[in-house]
């Protein structure tokens, strides 16, 4: 890409920068397209479970996260990469590197925390944080490379633009192995679904990591440090750690036994018909995305009476480890109340569960999804 196109994209993130819609009780109204507010300050907004029904998730429906806020816009912000030479890159900076463009779910680890039983503390999402986009940037290696890696680095500290509000809150500062970094699906990104980002999503610069947690996609991405060890902090510390062995729901697990989360599991969940549709007796449409971090989907199942059997699904889109495919099935319905449920299968084996293991933070809820609906004559 010429370095004008990158002013321009300069320039119209500036003027994309729009607070998305709200739906529901927090605006009062409906409309189209809308995201639901769980939290108002700081963002942190889901994306209604209709739209899970195709192969990419519009921008002004893709839900947002946010622990401090976003930061005033600014699209001359500069990214820093520390390592032997160092660099300082401004936006039209990246078109001296290779352009990228790839798929990929970004999925919040709290997606699903709502229906862990107990419950856990934490922003109570249901299904609606997650989304798959387009993300065009460059890879994060190569910028590493270019700046100089040291001998014995094996982290990269990741640090972005969002301040906390108090002195006494802690900075959202998080670290991937550099063997990740180098992975040349791992970028940095300045458009999704091919225009620039918005304010909301990470202007100017964001990290895309597919197959891992929303928690490493850092947003209006500031710095990239090359380290030896893993970053200190809340973040990392003590915030997005799993349990290395699965516990009993509600058990306290020592911070020696937890690791920090990486790759979300496999999932799949059903986007129409929607909970409580009242719908006309004859063939109806069932569709979903199903979706895994560490393989292609194998295949996608639907059940009609609780699991004792189960319909093979067909797949659409192109397979891959950290993207969805969106699964179909039809069904001839008869009056009456109908419930379907859906698992999926991915190429390494795993299945999704009936019931989610539980841990103390709620991440990575995986169980069976179902929704009820009723068939009239």
């Amino acid at each position: 890409m010429k370095r004008r196109d990158f002013l321009r994209a300069s320039a119209v993130a500036a003027a994309a920068a729009a607070v998305p819609s709200l739906g529901g009780a927090a605006a009062g109204k409906t409309s189209e397209p809308v995201l639901l507010g769980h939290v108002l300050r700081p963002q942190d907004l889901a994306t209604p479970l209709e739209w899970f029904d195709r192969p990419i998730t519009p921008t002004d429906v893709f839900f947002v996260r946010s622990h401090f806020g976003a930061p005033a816009l600014d699209p001359h912000r500069t990214l820093r990469i520390d390592g032997t030479q160092g660099l300082i890159l401004a936006l039209p900076d990246l078109a001296g590197f290779e352009k990228v463009t790839l798929t990929a779910v970004l999925q919040c680890a709290g997606n699903g925390r709502a229906l862990q039983r107990p419950r856990v503390p934490g922003v109570q999402w249901v299904h609606g944080a997650m989304g798959q986009a387009t993300w065009t940037g460059v890879r994060l290696a190569d910028l590493l490379r270019r700046a100089g890696i040291p001998p014995g680095a094996a982290h990269v500290e990741l640090a972005g633009w969002d301040e906390p509000p108090m002195p006494t809150v802690p900075r959202f500062l998080r670290s991937i192995p550099l063997e990740r970094a180098l992975d040349p699906t791992t970028l940095v990104a300045w458009a999704m679904n091919g225009a620039p980002l918005t304010l909301a999503h990470g202007a100017p610069f964001r990290l895309v990591v597919p197959g891992w947690a929303g928690d490493h996609w850092m947003k209006w991405l500031r710095s990239v440090r090359v380290v030896e060890q893993e970053a200190r902090g809340f973040y990392m510390e003590t915030a997005y750690r799993m349990p290395v062995q699965p516990v009993a729901p509600g058990a306290t697990v020592p911070a020696a036994d937890m690791r920090p989360l990486t790759v979300f599991p496999v999932k799949s969940v059903v986007a129409r018909p929607g909970e409580g549709a009242r719908l006309r007796a004859g063939a109806i449409a069932l569709a979903g995305v199903a979706f895994s971090g560490a393989a292609p989907i194998a295949r996608v199942e639907v059940t009609l009476d609780g699991g004792q059997t189960w319909a093979r699904a067909a797949l659409d889109g192109p397979a891959g480890a950290g993207r969805w495919q969106v699964w179909r099935h039809r069904i001839a319905a008869k009056p009456g109340i109908w419930r379907v449920a859906v698992r999926a299968t991915d190429a390494a084996g795993s299945t999704q569960p009936r019931d989610a293991v539980w841990n103390p933070s709620g991440y990575f809820w995986n169980g069976w999804h179902a929704v009820s609906f009723e068939v009239a004559s």
